[in-house]
């Protein structure tokens, strides 16, 4: 028994002591629930009372959120900002109607207008709003709205002058919408009325004489009465078969390769003339000679007297005035007169351009493009000419004159 005592006694000992420190260590780690945690242990006893105190913070919940929603300023979400002030809401309100409504009190001279014009709005819109690349044009157009390609800008198209303004003032120049002054905007459209030939280069435009600006197309737009006239015309039941009883070519497409390369019955091939082709075949042809003639204006003697270097020379050179002036025998007036038979001509002579003031003051005192006169008007064309319309800063390198003046004295009148 003894020896049991002795083998078994440490043992025991040394086991509870394992034991007690093990329920010693539990004891310290562990953590009492919550109480609200035990509170949502629902047992049958608590069901009645829990489902009653559940409705009561629902109702509470509801409450609070019904008291919030009345503290949030009128018009605002989320409780989140505030409604704008009347002074933030008409610095935004920049619109301008046709009759003067909503013009800022301001002016701006075209003297001024080119210059602002220059420097924001030509690199996308030409120097003389004749419109650059893809940009849209803003002058010219005149008398083609009729056209089958009518050219829209703001002299030939546009019917109210507020239109300009407004698009101007609210939106331009591009990436940086609304940065110029009243004054600026009112410079700038000046400049634009002046391109278009609308107003002397001595013009001021304000919000006073504003609504006396008369725009060529004012009276080109009509009310849109359709919805009462033609909409229930041909707004039916569409027709979905046997809709006609001969489907046949009228007319060919001139550009497009659209038409059907099969004729229908009893039409002639494709290739194969009209009556009517053949009809208006002279025609074609007078008008061929006719070109034909003018391209022979040019004598003999003064192309063999001309440098062909310094025709070629110059032909560079009028590049940078093709934008506003065209020669040749198709050419016409653009923003600038055509320049056929410049050379040697009194100036401001030409029929069907309108030429500025200063201009037609030069030419009824006998100026006439000479080789010379025309070198110290290219050289500095308003130094030469004061309020000329002509915008352009002139050539710099005396051989760029000769040569496209050499190369205008080979189109004739």
């Amino acid at each position: 028994m003894s020896k049991f005592l002795n083998i078994f006694a440490p043992a025991a000992t040394g086991m509870v002591a394992v034991l007690g420190s093990a329920y010693f260590l539990a004891d310290q780690f562990v953590v009492d629930m919550p109480a609200p945690a035990r509170d949502r242990i629902v047992t049958p006893a608590k069901a009645e009372s829990h489902s009653a105190e559940s409705a009561e913070a629902i109702a509470r919940a509801d409450e609070d959120a019904a008291t919030k929603e009345a503290a949030v300023p009128a018009g605002a979400k989320h409780g989140l900002g505030r409604p704008a002030t009347d002074e933030e809401i008409a610095a935004w309100d920049v619109k301008v109607f046709p009759d003067g409504r909503g013009l800022p009190v301001g002016s701006g001279s075209v003297e001024d207008g080119e210059m602002i014009f220059s420097d924001n709005c030509a690199v996308c819109h030409g120097e003389f709003a004749e419109g650059s690349g893809n940009w849209p044009k803003l002058a010219g157009g005149d008398d083609t709205l009729a056209d089958d390609d009518p050219l829209k800008t703001v002299g030939s198209y546009w019917p109210y002058l507020s239109t300009a303004f407004d698009y101007v003032h609210r939106s331009m120049p591009f990436g940086a919408a609304q940065t110029m002054s009243a004054d600026d905007t009112y410079a700038i459209v000046a400049y634009i009325l002046y391109s278009n030939f609308l107003v002397e280069d001595d013009f001021v435009l304000s919000n006073e004489n504003f609504l006396d600006v008369e725009m060529p197309n004012a009276n080109g737009f009509i009310v849109d009465d359709r919805p009462e006239t033609e909409y229930t015309k041909w707004r039916t039941e569409p027709c979905m078969e046997n809709c006609k009883e001969n489907v046949e070519i009228t007319m060919r497409a001139t550009v497009l390769d659209v038409t059907p390369d099969e004729p229908a019955a009893g039409e002639p091939e494709a290739d194969e003339p009209t009556e009517e082709a053949t009809t208006e075949a002279p025609a074609d042809e007078a008008a061929v000679e006719a070109i034909a003639e003018a391209e022979e204006m040019v004598s003999e003697a003064e192309i063999a007297a001309a440098d062909p270097e310094l025709i070629a020379k110059g032909e560079k050179v009028f590049k940078k005035c093709q934008a506003c002036h065209q020669v040749g025998p198709d050419a016409s007036n653009k923003t600038g007169p055509l320049l056929n038979g410049i050379v040697g001509r009194k100036a401001a002579t030409l029929e069907g351009f309108k030429y500025s003031k200063a201009m037609k003051d030069a030419g009824e005192e006998g100026l006439v493009w000479t080789p010379e006169t025309m070198h110290e008007f290219l050289t500095k064309p308003r130094t030469f000419i004061k309020k000329t319309r002509m915008s352009f800063n002139g050539l710099k390198k005396p051989e760029d004159i000769d040569a496209v003046t050499a190369y205008l004295s080979t189109f004739p009148e």
